[in-house]
């Protein structure tokens, strides 16, 4: 295992697998703590659209899925504020729209189609440099945004009109959290894909949650079964030769029914 070290997509895999278990294991946190787990799987297959049309226009796939994520993330956000419209419903257009627009515009792209696969379940192995100092940068904004800010988080996750009450600008915070849970989903499709993100953003939780029910905890908990989960993961896809990206959604459901029993 330590000479696969040796090769620098195996480091850089190894990297992208500990800084998204962070990302996740906090922004994950929020997302089951506020019950946004179906607007975040409406943000992430309305992605899609951003990558078909980065593929049509020329420009790069995932700077595509960002604005497209972030798009679709400002527009749920304000459509949950609006009673002429079910919020599921919403999520359930924007979802189905995504996906449509990106396959059409992937089929539009002349010459071949490319291969779907690393969007749709991840290739945490063709993680690249550029992308690693991305998601770095990523990991310490939510990090350091939790950090001073974490009791108008934590108001705004479980009673926000307790948290108006006391002054805190909750429509800002909930603009500024979905935004990241947004570009946390985009620069996780490597690690897992579209299909499979919103298990690594919320299992870790869900398992924690059986052990502690302290927001704090939960997030480190998260972040450490995130981590066991990834490299287990990598190591398993790697000697086995199959997808990572599943494999590390396995661990993780393994690691939940484990503890489950246990518990």
């Amino acid at each position: 295992m330590i000479e696969l070290f040796a090769y620098d997509f195996f480091t850089n895999a190894v990297l992208a697998a500990i800084i998204t278990s962070i990302t996740c294991g906090v922004i994950g946190t929020y997302i089951v703590t506020r019950r946004i787990v179906f607007i975040s799987g409406g943000i992430t297959h309305t992605s899609f659209g951003g990558i078909g049309i980065g593929y049509f226009l020329g420009f790069s796939p995932l700077l595509g899925a960002a604005i497209f994520s972030l798009l679709s993330a400002f527009g749920i956000e304000y459509l949950s504020k609006r009673k002429d419209i079910r919020e599921d419903s919403a999520i359930a257009i924007m979802w189905s729209f995504g996906m449509a627009v990106g396959i059409i515009f992937i089929y539009l792209t002349p010459g071949y189609a490319p291969d779907l696969m690393s969007y749709l379940f991840g290739s945490i192995l063709t993680v690249s440099k550029t992308e690693l100092y991305i998601t770095l940068t990523l990991c310490v904004v939510v990090v350091l945004f939790f950090y001073f800010f974490y009791k108008p988080i934590l108001f705004s996750a479980f009673d926000q009109d307790f948290a108006k009450t006391r002054k805190i600008p909750v429509d800002l915070i909930n603009y500024v959290l979905i935004s990241l849970v947004a570009l946390t989903i985009v620069l996780s499709i490597k690690v897992v894909g579209i299909i499979l993100i919103i298990s690594l953003l919320t299992i870790p939780q869900a398992t924690a949650n059986l052990f502690v029910k302290d927001f704090k905890k939960i997030i480190f908990i998260s972040i450490l079964i995130g981590l066991v989960a990834s490299l287990a993961g990598l190591s398993i896809s790697y000697y086995l030769n199959i997808p990572s990206g599943a494999t590390i959604i396995f661990s993780l459901v393994s690691i939940f029914v484990i503890a489950r029993i246990v518990k």
